[in-house]
């Protein structure tokens, strides 16, 4: 129990240790990782935690040229403006997977869990956070790559109407609201 709570002290010295061994951080001011350079204040890119409950204000930032959203709380990058065009479920990852956004590939179906992460469940119609930076939402299913586990011809998805998490039929035509990082895609 000591040793955890000593590495928990010591995390913010050996971060400024390697700050001032030029470590790598992201600035400020919106523009990407940078070295670190003596005594301005930049934040630490670390593995996000998932513990954290950032106000939106923070907790979102435009990227890829104003194309894409940065999620500080996960590290994901979504689609500023997911497609409004409904899919089946596997037209839905062929889609995301041949995506383009901010001149960038990589794109996916984003997990069940990654997808539910958007959700705040005081707001409704769409049930994200208030002044949160997408366009083009809907009120309605968005798929997740996530295969139901009772029945393969199934998948989960979220309902952005009111953030309820559900499962249906892989041949439904639902939104698609691509990401790119984290984990990747659980298996079909």
């Amino acid at each position: 129990m000591r040793t955890k709570k000593a590495v928990k002290l010591l995390l913010p010295v050996i971060l400024l240790a390697l700050m001032g061994a030029g470590g790598t951080v992201r600035g400020d001011d919106g523009m990407g990782t940078m070295a670190v350079t003596g005594t301005q204040t930049y934040r630490v890119c670390l593995p996000p935690a998932w513990s954290l409950k950032l106000p939106t204000s923070t907790r979102f930032e435009s990227a890829l040229g104003g194309e894409a959203i940065l999620d500080w709380e996960t590290g994901l990058v979504w689609e500023k403006s997911p497609d409004t065009t409904t899919r089946t479920w596997t037209n839905a990852i062929y889609y995301a997977y041949n995506k383009t956004v901010g001149g960038r590939k990589g794109w996916r179906l984003p997990t069940v869990e990654e997808l539910a992460s958007l959700v705040d469940p005081t707001q409704t119609n769409p049930a994200l956070s208030s002044g949160h930076p997408f366009i083009n939402v809907q009120s309605n299913y968005y798929w997740s790559s996530t295969t139901s586990v009772d029945s393969t011809s199934f998948a989960w998805d979220v309902y952005f109407y009111s953030g309820v998490v559900d499962y249906s039929a892989k041949g439904s035509s639902f939104y698609v609201w691509c990401v790119r990082g984290g984990h990747g895609h659980d298996a079909p």
